[in-house]
């Protein structure tokens, strides 16, 4: 893995910075010692965790930019020639979106296409961006009997059929930077993080947090194709800073500690969190999905060492119920 110290480390931009994933990759590259990390995030969204972090004093610029405005962005990378940005930003809703394609699509592949550009425009090394197993799954035509991998594409139809329109936003969003990747001949990297938990350092509760929240509630979903597993965000972020780093580095990369079933992790709870009235799942939850421990097998081999999902658990739900989003009783 990448060395945490160095003489030097390149400036960088982090879209999306006052999330869940951004305010830990923010957290790691500072960590990893980055002195020039220049954070967008959405005009008149909350940052000031982003000030609390350490040694964020005199190494963290927050620049407000909606990724969907052209020439707040510029201004947020123009410090960024030479280095590298980690585009995180992309919509994504606890609620059923109202106009799915002005909420959740066009955001995510318009602002997309926004970053690259004043990538291109700066002259950056590297853009990492966040991409989502949501990219990968559902693909109901994926041959039976094999590993999902990361030459794995969301069924666009299958989902729209099913008024499923994050995954449809992440998949045409990153297929769009992709396209503008190769046209453009700029240095692109993908990462795929699987259902991302962990201590929540934002605010707010994330989705994939509150997939874990919903299920100690006694929730019955069994988020059918749209899982493969779950990855601590601490890994996402590490993960993000190797693929930054890491000269070899290229095209799509999953990012989760193994696939198994949900009704599996479910049962991971339960034992860990007795407590808590977490419904037993019966039978497949996923059909006819492949488990694997080293899913994640091209990021491994680059270094990475991912959090075993026990303690994945134990962090999330203590964080959770710190912050007031579980109740410490259940009954």
């Amino acid at each position: 893995m990448a060395e945490k110290s160095s003489n030097h480390k390149p400036p960088v931009c982090v879209t999306g910075a006052n999330g869940f994933i951004g305010t830990w990759l923010v957290k790691t590259l500072l960590d990893h010692g980055y002195t020039t990390i220049h954070a967008s995030v959405y005009p008149n969204s909350d940052a000031s965790h982003l000030h609390r972090l350490p040694n964020a004093a005199g190494r963290l610029v927050v620049h407000e930019a909606d990724v969907l405005d052209p020439a707040a962005l510029a201004r947020a990378v123009e410090g960024c020639s030479g280095g590298g940005i980690f585009h995180v930003a992309s919509p994504c809703t606890l609620e059923d979106p109202k106009d799915p394609q002005m909420e959740l699509v066009v955001p995510a592949v318009q602002g997309t296409l926004n970053v690259l550009a004043a990538a291109e425009a700066v002259g950056v090394r590297r853009v990492v961006i966040t991409s989502s197993i949501s990219a990968m799954v559902p693909n109901p035509k994926w041959p039976k009997g094999k590993v999902f991998d990361e030459s794995s594409w969301t069924d666009l139809e299958y989902c729209k059929s099913r008024q499923k329109w994050y995954p449809v936003s992440k998949t045409l969003a990153e297929k769009a930077a992709w396209e503008f990747a190769e046209k453009h001949t700029l240095d692109v990297v993908a990462i795929h993080p699987a259902t991302c938990l962990g201590p929540l350092l934002q605010p707010g509760l994330n989705a994939s947090c509150a997939v874990l929240q919903q299920l100690s509630q006694g929730s019955t979903d069994t988020q059918e194709y749209y899982w493969l597993g779950v990855v601590h965000v601490k890994d996402v972020a590490e993960a993000q800073v190797l693929l930054f780093e890491s000269p070899t580095a290229s095209g799509r990369y999953l990012c989760t500690n193994g696939i198994y079933q949900f009704g599996d992790f479910a049962e991971s709870v339960s034992k860990l969190f007795p407590e808590f009235p977490v419904h037993r799942f019966t039978g497949e939850t996923q059909p006819g999905l492949i488990a694997c421990k080293d899913a994640a097998k091209k990021l491994i081999d680059l270094g990475l060492v991912f959090t075993p999902l026990e303690d994945v658990i134990r962090e999330a739900v203590e964080s959770l119920k710190a912050k007031g989003f579980l109740n410490q009783e259940q009954s």
